[in-house]
């Protein structure tokens, strides 16, 4: 499948995790043979970009691997997330500036648009 541009809209909830976070997502990506590029907004607050690949097991689900920029802890991270339908789960990280204290977690989130 190649489409480029999509636009999208998700909501979050982060579990296992002190901060507070952002829970909307405007996001844009490009889509070209499985290769994917976008740009969202993150649950830190700021502009995220990345790229990486889908990998679509049927017509409902796909897991999405790749790097992505624009988080406090690290300039490149790794990016994973699983999608069934239009809901996905993503495991989380943080590390808390004021005790340097580092905590895992989940990002459970509903994601509408594209096509």
């Amino acid at each position: 499948m190649n489409t480029c541009i999509s636009l999208f809209m998700a909501l979050s909830m982060h579990i296992g995790l002190d901060g507070n976070y952002n829970s909307i997502h405007p996001h844009a990506r490009c889509t070209v043979d499985n290769n994917i590029t976008g740009i969202f907004y993150n649950s830190e607050d700021s502009i995220s970009a990345y790229v990486g690949r889908e990998i679509r097991f049927d017509e409902y689900s796909s897991l999405e691997i790749g790097l992505v920029s624009g988080y406090e802890y690290a300039d490149i991270v790794p990016m994973i997330r699983y999608k069934v339908g239009t809901w996905f789960v993503s495991p989380a990280y943080e590390k808390i500036k004021s005790t340097g204290e580092e905590n895992i977690g989940i990002v459970f989130g509903w994601e509408i648009g594209g096509k």
